[in-house]
């Protein structure tokens, strides 16, 4: 089992000054092993805070990110391969079949992507798509109102992932579980010929240090 925290858009601190509280109250140490940020945490010390979650944060760049970050990360839980973009290299952005096309140009079964600030979790095309939201809430220009905060954890046990989504509605924390299972085709064993007859006499002895 590998629990992965799932979080983005941020825009800490030029549009949200922190993430909620009840947010923080549930993202301890110890718990998660590894951190999939879709980018626009826009500062050091947000990076510095997810590492005392987990020491393993991948963040790819986001439109309001510093250029030294990744366009794209993949990660791997066998048998389930997971690729993470920001989102805005997708045209309409959120469109599905334009993100299905970028999880198959990365060879991926899980994407995960933001950039819109709502929280989405479909299976489509074969494929898991994932937007975690945005943790802090942060307002974005095409939207009325305040976006809702919400992140994602990601259980991965082989070929299951269950994401529990995380929103912060009037002021509590509701959580939503969503599963997805990867096809994993069995390949079996080719028959084998059956002897004719019982040999008449038994084999040679192995010796005791093998062969």
């Amino acid at each position: 089992m590998v629990l992965v925290l799932v979080i983005g858009d941020l825009h800490i601190p030029h549009r949200v000054h922190d993430l909620p509280a009840k947010f923080k109250k549930l993202l301890v140490p110890g718990k998660i092993q590894q951190i999939l940020c879709t980018g626009n945490l826009c500062d050091r010390e947000t990076y510095e805070y997810l590492r005392t979650v987990s020491p393993d944060v991948n963040v790819v760049r986001g439109d309001y990110d510093e250029s030294a970050l990744p366009l794209s990360v993949t990660v791997t839980h066998s048998p389930i391969r997971i690729g993470v973009i920001h989102g805005h290299q997708s045209i309409p952005t959120g469109d599905l079949d334009s993100l299905s096309a970028i999880a198959r140009q990365m060879d991926v079964d899980v994407l995960i992507s933001g950039h819109t600030h709502t929280f989405q979790a479909v299976e489509y095309d074969g494929r898991f798509f994932v937007n975690p939201g945005s943790a802090s809430g942060a307002w974005i220009g095409n939207y009325n109102g305040d976006p809702t905060p919400s992140f994602a954890l990601m259980d991965i046990q082989g070929p299951v992932v269950v994401t529990y989504v995380y929103q912060l509605i009037e002021g509590e924390v509701r959580v939503e579980k969503i599963e997805y299972r990867k096809d994993i085709e069995v390949v079996k064993d080719p028959p084998r010929s059956m002897p004719q007859s019982i040999p008449s006499s038994p084999p040679p002895a192995q010796p005791a240090g093998g062969w």
